[in-house]
């Protein structure tokens, strides 16, 4: 059985980096042909795909945040994290790290139905 276990700050302040962890058991993050994603939900409105890594290394952002999110990963330590910089109180989410399990193409790794297990999420709050 898969387990992702997200990890980091519960508060950021504003124009700080959001950095966040999530830790693998029960199957290796280079497993073909899985990918490994981030999703938020803000208070009050739905999920957004942020960004993913795929088994191999390489990596997919929304585009709206691309200019300040980063996703990267240990091996050694089956974790992969999330970078998000100069957060807003906009960044303001539950956010969640998955394993994605459909195609290896930008239409799967945002459609949210691909994705087979899931972390049980973190709050983080941006505020000063």
């Amino acid at each position: 059985q898969v387990q992702l276990h997200e990890s980091g700050p519960g508060l950021v302040k504003p124009s700080q980096t959001l950095s966040l962890t999530c830790t693998v058991s029960g199957g290796s993050i280079t497993t073909r042909y899985y990918y490994w994603g981030w999703i938020r939900q803000p208070p009050g409105k739905g999920l957004e795909w942020m960004g993913a890594i795929t088994y191999s290394g390489s990596t997919y952002y929304r585009p709206s945040l691309k200019s300040r999110t980063s996703i990267s990963r240990d091996t050694s330590k089956n974790q992969f994290t999330l970078q998000l910089s100069s957060v807003t109180p906009e960044d303001t989410a539950v956010y969640y790290c998955a394993r994605g399990s459909g195609l290896l193409t930008i239409a799967s790794m945002t459609t949210l139905d691909d994705y087979d297990y899931w972390g049980q999420g973190t709050q983080v709050t941006v505020s000063s």
